[in-house]
């Protein structure tokens, strides 16, 4: 029998940052010029720039509670997977 106790395997990314970070951005600036255009007004670059900053850590936080998110569905599925083997295993014994 072989231990494959020391064997790891690699997951792909599920979530590209980089292309997350200009989403992030694109939709920060929209949401604030989306604000201006619905009031017919113009945020001095202060209060904008303020804005988008808030927005944009606001939907990281969002980013983050998705990454620990998936991290307890992979857990879910490694637990299923070794329940599935165990019953297979299990069943083909009897």
């Amino acid at each position: 029998m072989t231990d494959h106790s020391d064997r790891t395997i690699t997951l792909k990314k599920s979530l590209d940052t980089n292309i997350l970070g200009e989403n992030i951005s694109d939709i920060a600036d929209f949401a604030v010029e989306k604000y201006e255009f619905r009031l017919d007004t113009t945020l001095s670059s202060e209060v904008r720039e303020a804005a988008v900053n808030k927005t944009s850590a606001a939907l990281w936080e969002m980013i983050e509670r998705l990454m620990l998110k998936r991290q307890d569905i992979l857990k879910a599925f490694f637990e299923k997977a070794d329940e599935t083997v165990n019953e297979v295993v299990s069943d083909m014994q009897k």
